[in-house]
C-alpha cells in the first residue's frame, strides 16, 4: 500500500508536511520521508531535523543546499520551536513542570540515559510540559522542547516513572500501540517571516481516543 505524505506548505526554500508514524524521517535502502517527499514533489529535498521512527507529525524539509544550511543553522541557534503530544504510561506528579537532566547517549544501543554528572558525550536536556487529561492512569500531556537530544521526551519522561505510552525501549509495557508521539507544531522565523504548522495524531485511534481534543 502506497505511504500518503500530506503537504502543509511549500515554497521555493522549504516544504513542512506530516511525517506518518513507522516510516523513517531518513534511512537509505528503506521507505523514509526524504523518498517519499521527494517523489511526491519531484524535487530533492534535504532533511534538516528528525523524528523518531514511531513518532508522527510536523516536519520540515529544505528543497536547496542554500536553506538546508540556513535552516540547520536556525535549529542550531534554537529558532526552531517545537511542540508535542504524548500520552504518559503512568500519571505525573506533578500537572505542569519543567524538566532539566543531563543525557547520555550511547550510539551502540540506540539509547539514551538520565546521569547525575557531565562527562564526555553528557549533554543538557530541557523540557516543559503541561497535562492536558488524564483517563485510566494515562496521562495526555503538551511537551515544548527547549533543547532537541536524542530521545529526549521519552527518556525524561521515563526517567520519572511515566515512560510514553507503547514505549517499550524506556520501560512501558503497553503492547497495544506503539510509542505514543506526535509533533504536534513546528514553527520559526526564517528570511524576515514568521512560519507555524500544526498538526494532529488520528484521534480516533488508541490511545489518543482516551482523550477529549
Amino acid at each position: 500500500m502506497e505511504t500518503t505524505i500530506d503537504i502543509l506548505f511549500k515554497n521555493g526554500a522549504f516544504a513542512a508536511c506530516v511525517k506518518p508514524p513507522g516510516v523513517y524521517s531518513q534511512n537509505e535502502g528503506a521507505e523514509d520521508m526524504v523518498r517519499l517527499l521527494s517523489d511526491r514533489l519531484g524535487c530533492k529535498v534535504y532533511p534538516v531535523h528528525r523524528l523518531d521512527v514511531e513518532t508522527g507529525g510536523v516536519m520540515i524539509f529544505a528543497l536547496s543546499p542554500s536553506s538546508a544550511a540556513g535552516l540547520s543553522e536556525l535549529i542550531v541557534r534554537g529558532g526552531l520551536s517545537k511542540e508535542y503530544l504524548a500520552v504518559t504510561d503512568g500519571v505525573p506528579a506533578e500537572e505542569s513542570g519543567v524538566y532539566e537532566d543531563l543525557l547520555f547517549r550511547d550510539s551502540r544501543r540506540n539509547k539514551s540515559f538520565v546521569v547525575d554528572r557531565e562527562r564526555k558525550g553528557v549533554r543538557r536536556a530541557k523540557l516543559s510540559y503541561e497535562t492536558l487529561g488524564v483517563n485510566g492512569g494515562k496521562a495526555l500531556v503538551r511537551v515544548e522542547l527547549c533543547t532537541g537530544r536524542t530521545h529526549q521526551i521519552r527518556v525524561q519522561f521515563a526517567s520519572r516513572g511515566t515512560p510514553l505510552l507503547g514505549d517499550r525501549k524506556y520501560g512501558s509495557r503497553e503492547r497495544g500501540c506503539k510509542t505514543a508521539l506526535w509533533s504536534r507544531r513546528v514553527g520559526f522565523e526564517y528570511c524576515g517571516e514568521k512560519y507555524s504548522f500544526e498538526s494532529m495524531p488520528d484521534v480516533s485511534a488508541y490511545p489518543w481516543s482516551l482523550f477529549s481534543f
